[in-house]
């Protein structure tokens, strides 16, 4: 994403903080081509937004779970405190971070949003200057006015260094983004050729393990088409299970190394709830597997809807 801010990121942070439907409305129909119905929502995009207007905003529980410094008190609370990764330090800015105290290896990311996380496989080949400047511009980014993610607007923006989860290969670990509905964990999708250094590609999986043609890739993928199954996997989908209870939607992120899982996030709103790579009929699936919370919209949008 961009680190700057462009017209377009100026253009949305005033949009969502003039009318979150409104901005809701036009960055739909950016994606999708056609107006959301937030009336009767059917897909899983739909369902998003519909969230992010009558469930997210407000819902001290999303909040809490969306920022990757207070989930971890959820995880515990869920007893789950040994999938945790270990932190190696906590700063409130870039310029806190004592660079010659970090191990060789560790990776740096913000509470909030997503992206703009730093790597580092070899501390002695890092521009700590560079990675402290892109993270000082990341912290300017408004995530809950961006894309209208309300869950993203934290109390403290805090910047955390986490253990680097070591590999075979070297290469970050391979994650997994476990889809979960109303507390059930139903597919996950995995990532197949990151550690053979090839382009990645992305497939879903049910939790017989058996490929389910819900993206392009995985549509296209020849008939018999399968992968080993992952030592651990079985486990991932019990702690996602788990966590995702008392939600009518989340994505359970993990990682996976040698059969031992590790919690990566909780994602309420995957691609912003603009996900154009899904296919169609996938996110009606997905959608149709949503059953919303009662409510109304918020009382703090009483802009009309666009239509």
């Amino acid at each position: 994403m961009q680190l700057r801010p462009t017209y377009n990121t100026i253009f949305r942070y005033l949009m969502t903080a003039m009318s979150p439907r409104l901005a809701i409305n036009v960055l739909f129909r950016m994606c999708h081509h056609r107006w959301p119905d937030l009336e009767n929502p059917k897909t899983l995009d739909e369902k998003i937004q519909w969230m992010k207007l009558n469930y997210y905003n407000g819902n001290d529980l999303v909040k809490r779970c969306a920022d990757k410094w207070a989930v971890r008190g959820y995880v515990k609370e869920c007893g789950l405190e040994h999938i945790l990764n270990d932190v190696v330090a906590v700063y409130e800015d870039p310029g806190d971070i004592k660079w010659e105290e970090l191990p060789d290896r560790f990776v740096l990311k913000w509470n909030f949003g997503n992206g703009g996380n730093v790597v580092c496989t070899d501390k002695s080949k890092l521009d700590t200057a560079a990675a402290a400047r892109d993270l000082g511009r990341f912290k300017k980014v408004k995530f809950h006015l961006l894309a209208a993610e309300p869950q993203y607007d934290v109390e403290k923006k805090l910047l955390i260094c986490e253990k680097f989860i070591e590999t075979a290969d070297g290469l970050p670990p391979v994650d997994y983004k476990i889809y979960c509905f109303n507390g059930k964990a139903a597919y996950v999708l995995c990532c197949i050729g990151r550690s053979e250094g090839k382009k990645p590609e992305f497939y879903f999986f049910n939790r017989d393990w058996q490929l389910q043609r819900l993206n392009r890739q995985g549509k296209a993928a020849p008939e018999g088409f399968s992968v080993p199954k992952p030592q651990g996997i079985d486990m991932l989908f019990d702690y996602a299970e788990t966590l995702s209870r008392p939600f009518p939607f989340v994505r359970a992120d993990f990682y996976l190394e040698d059969g031992k899982g590790y919690f990566g996030e909780l994602t309420f709103t995957p691609s912003g709830g603009f996900d154009y790579g899904r296919l169609p009929e996938s996110d009606l699936l997905f959608g149709s597997m949503v059953e919303l919370p009662a409510g109304s919209a918020s009382k703090s949008e009483n802009n009309p809807t666009v239509s």
